[in-house]
C-alpha cells in the first residue's frame, strides 16, 4: 500500500476516518490506498489523493517504509511526504477529513502500523548534534544550529561537569523553546533523566543495557551501529536511532563504513525513523532519504559552510 503524510502550507497534516466496513474501520489514516498491477507506489499515491481527495501531488519523498502484521492480514505501507500538491482537499468518499498540527496527531486513534509514521511525521530531516569537544563553542554553536532552523537538537553533553551541564541547560533549552525545536541530551550525562529538556539520547551501551523504556521520557532516541542494536530499540520503544557511522568522517577517515547501501538494507528491516550519521553533509539529505531515512544526523553539517 502507498500513504502519504499530506503537508500544508500552515504544517498541518492532513488526516482521514477510515469507513466503519473497511478493514481497521473507525480509526484515522493516512490517505492513501493498494498499488495497482504495474504501479510504482508513487504513482499509486498519486492516483489514490486524486480519487480520494480531489487533489493533484506534484511531489513526493520517501518518509518510511513499515511491514506490519494484523492477525487477519499483513501490509506494507510505502510512506511519502507530499507538501506541493494543488487543489482543496475534500473526502470525495465522504470520509471526513482533518488538518492537523503533527503533535495533535496523538489525540487520535489509529492502526497500529500507522504509530512509526505518526513519529515520523512528527519529526524534522535534520538532527543537530552539539559536541561539547569545545565547551567554550556550545553556546555559539547551538545558536548556529536554531539560525539554520535545526528543530530537532541532541547536547551530547558527555565531557563537562554536572554544574557545567546545568547551566548549559538552564540557558539551552528557553532559547529552544522560543524557537519550537526538541532537546535532548546524551545518557551518557549524570542523572540525565532529570534535567529539564525535551527526552534522552541513548548511546549504544547504554541502550543495550535496557530491558524496557525508560518510564516519563517524551523523546527517547539511540545510537545504533548493527542490526541487533536497531532492533533492540525497536523492541524496548525507542522513538528513533541515529545508524552510524555511513560515509567516512573527518575525525575518522579511514574507519569502516556503512555505505548507503548496507544503510538501506538495514533500515529496510525495521519499522522506525532512522537518521544517517557520519560524514554527513546537507547535499546527503537526498540521498538518506531515497535510502528509506528520516534524514540526516550531524555535528558540523549544520553549523559550518
Amino acid at each position: 500500500m502507498a500513504a502519504g503524510v499530506i503537508k500544508n502550507p500552515q504544517g498541518q497534516i492532513l488526516i482521514a476516518l477510515r469507513d466503519a466496513s473497511l478493514h481497521q474501520g473507525g480509526l484515522w489514516e493516512f490517505p492513501g490506498g493498494k498499488l495497482e498491477p504495474g504501479e510504482t507506489a508513487e504513482q499509486a499515491l498519486f492516483r489514490e489523493l486524486k480519487e480520494e481527495l480531489d487533489i493533484t501531488a506534484h511531489a513526493a519523498t520517501p518518509l518510511i517504509t513499515i511491514k506490519h502484521s494484523y492477525p487477519d492480514r499483513h501490509v506494507q505501507l510505502n510512506v511519502f511526504l507530499v507538501d506541493n500538491f494543488s487543489g482543496l482537499a475534500k473526502g470525495c468518499q465522504g470520509q471526513p477529513l482533518k488538518w492537523v498540527a503533527p503533535d495533535e496527531l496523538l489525540k487520535f486513534s489509529f492502526p497500529a502500523a500507522n504509530q512509526p509514521i505518526i513519529t515520523a511525521a512528527r519529526l524534522p530531516r535534520c538532527y543537530g548534534i552539539l559536541d561539547d569537544a569545545d565547551p567554550s563553542l556550545l553556546m555559539d554553536n547551538l545558536h548556529k544550529l536554531l539560525a539554520n532552523d535545526i528543530k530537532l537538537i541532541h547536547a551530547r553533553l558527555k565531557n563537562l561537569s554536572a554544574g557545567a551541564v546545568n547551566a548549559f541547560i538552564r540557558q539551552a533549552y528557553p532559547l529552544c523553546q522560543q524557537q519550537q525545536a526538541v532537546l535532548l541530551v546524551n545518557s551518557a550525562v549524570a542523572d540525565a533523566d532529570k534535567l529539564n529538556v525535551d527526552g534522552m539520547h541513548l548511546t549504544a551501551a547504554h541502550l543495550m543495557g535496557l530491558t524496557e523504556r525508560p518510564t516519563n521520557i517524551t523523546w527517547l532516541s539511540a545510537s545504533c551501529h548493527t542490526l541487533d542494536e536497531l532492533n533492540h530499540a525497536q523492541h524496548i520503544g525507542v522513538d528513533f536511532v541515529v545508524l552510524a557511522p555511513v560515509l567516512p568522517t573527518a575525525t575518522h577517515p579511514d574507519a569502516p563504513t556503512l555505505g548507503w547501501e548496507r544503510f538501506e538494507e538495514l533500515v529496510a528491516q525495521i519499522n522506525m525513523p532512522v537518521y544517517a550519521l557520519g560524514g554527513m553533509v546537507a547535499e546527503d539529505l537526498t540521498a538518506a532519504c531515497q535510502a528509506g531515512g528520516q534524514g540526516i544526523a550531524g555535528i558540523r553539517a549544520f553549523i559550518e559552510g
